[in-house]
């Protein structure tokens, strides 16, 4: 078939029957050492290094979902029963089976050649299908913050399929991070080495308005995002203001009060939550040019 993959020998694993007996961390294993081996830093001189990881990123992905994954299953198994027919078949039974096809199709019978190749093109279409959404999602979770109202039909999948809770975990976990326009910006390259410190950062998006600056991080545990929450860190002339995207539990909190320097106003929300970051970074750019001046 034109532009076949075959997802399992990208990932260097076998392929074939062998490949349904593969559970989800052999394959993730597999990932993470041919990733270490194809990471394009690792390829300075290899013009195609970034193609090539992208191609095993894509494959991955493929297998790590389980609808894709039964769908690239049920593909290679018809391949795998055509070319066993084909192998079985000599030149003498060729022709007696091309003779029987032309006289079921003068008597307008159906065609099992047609139907296999029809029953192939329909899974290698899903396929694609299932592959163009998982390609979709991970392009919406870096272009920018997803909002409840852009989420509605993931999270009611999510929670008929008894994963709320996860939901609500991985939101606890996330971070909304903002600045001035103006000074020393931040690049998600900073954003992950200032917030490395509270723990392992799992991703950095950043969004950008006329105005202001944000970005949402999103820490690896929960007990690294409570570290972090209300914390003011970053460049002194244009310091960081931390908050959560989602409060967790009023315990969670215990300990970046004592840790962090909360203000009073740690429970104003909606408009006043957006005064009283903008009043906090007045302060902070205002004692920064005091310390300049005091300086010089």
């Amino acid at each position: 078939m034109e532009g076949f993959v075959d997802h399992y020998i990208v990932l260097g694993l076998a392929s074939g029957e062998e490949a349904l007996k593969l559970t989800e961390k052999e394959i993730a294993k597999a990932y993470k050492l041919k990733a270490l081996d194809l990471h394009p830093d690792k390829r300075p001189d290899d013009p195609d290094a970034h193609e090539k990881f992208q191609r095993l990123k894509t494959s991955y992905e493929v297998l790590k979902d389980e609808k894709a994954r039964k769908l690239f299953d049920d593909l290679l198994r018809i391949q795998r029963e055509k070319q066993h027919k084909k192998s079985q078949v000599d030149s003498k039974r060729r022709k007696m089976m091309s003779d029987l096809e032309e006289r079921e199709r003068s008597a307008f019978s159906p065609n099992p050649s047609a139907r296999a190749y029809d029953e192939e093109e329909r899974i290698a279409r899903k396929l694609k299908e299932e592959i163009d959404r998982i390609r979709a999602r991970h392009a919406k979770k870096k272009s920018g913050f997803q909002t409840p109202e852009s989420n509605v039909d993931e999270k009611r999948k999510e929670e008929r399929s008894g994963a709320g809770a996860s939901v609500q975990l991985d939101k606890e976990r996330m971070l909304k991070v903002s600045w001035e326009k103006s000074g020393e910006g931040y690049t998600a390259g900073r954003l992950r080495e200032v917030f490395s410190e509270f723990g392992e950062v799992e991703d950095v998006v950043i969004r950008s308005t006329k105005k202001k600056c944000s970005a949402l991080i999103v820490m690896a545990t929960k007990d690294g995002a409570v570290a972090a929450t209300r914390t003011l860190c970053g460049n002194l002339s244009n310091p960081l203001l931390v908050v959560p995207l989602q409060k967790a539990a009023q315990t969670d909190f215990l300990t970046a009060k004592k840790s962090a320097e909360a203000e009073p106003q740690s429970n104003i929300v909606g408009a006043g939550l957006q005064a009283y970051e903008d009043a906090v970074m007045q302060r902070l750019l205002q004692a920064a040019m005091d310390q300049k001046k005091r300086g010089v």
